[in-house]
């Protein structure tokens, strides 16, 4: 226990820091952390300059100090890190979106110029089917054809469009599937 103005902040300084700075070093294993923890003790114990107010032994506060200033500095480096991933899960989204939308968009080009390029009848038998979603008698009934050449036309237009679309719906499988 020391007395009051029996030593000076300088003196107590030099006395406690390499003990100070080995302890910190066995909670954050890191040098530097260590040396900045204790630093910032000392740098507090200056500025409100409480040296003299301590009624307990000084060594057992600056341990107790030096403690808890690992325990925040441990908890501010981990909620950090959450936060730098958080930015960069986000970063990612935001990057790939872009990327998505452009490819879903010359999907799309690509569909309707596959779409123009089919037979009249067969583009319309589809259009009916897929996009107004009829089914095949329906269609037969609003055309005036078979059901049969409902079946025919709509298998015709598949295969034209797989055989027109197929090098880019990989590409496009292949990208959806690797995000």
């Amino acid at each position: 226990m020391y007395k009051k103005d029996e030593f000076s902040f300088e003196d107590i300084f030099k006395m406690h820091y390499k003990k100070l700075h080995a302890y910190a070093y066995t909670i954050l294993r890191d040098e530097l952390d260590a040396e900045e923890m204790v630093q910032q003790v000392f740098l507090k114990l200056w500025e409100r300059n409480v040296i003299n107010e301590l009624s307990s032994s000084i060594s057992a506060y600056l341990y107790r100090a030096v403690h808890n200033e690992c325990l925040n500095f441990i908890k501010h480096r981990s909620i950090k890190l959450k936060h730098q991933l958080h930015v960069v899960y986000n970063m990612k989204n935001e990057v790939q979106q872009p990327s998505k939308n452009i490819l879903l968009k010359e999907l799309e080009q690509k569909i309707n110029a596959a779409l123009t390029d089919l037979p009249e009848q067969c583009r319309t038998i589809f259009q009916l089917s897929r996009f107004e979603e009829l089914k095949y008698r329906e269609i037969a009934e609003k055309l005036n054809i078979s059901v049969k050449t409902v079946e025919n036309q709509m298998g015709k237009a598949l295969k034209i469009l797989r055989l027109k679309l197929i090098d880019y719906l990989v590409l496009l499988a292949t990208f959806f599937f690797n995000y």
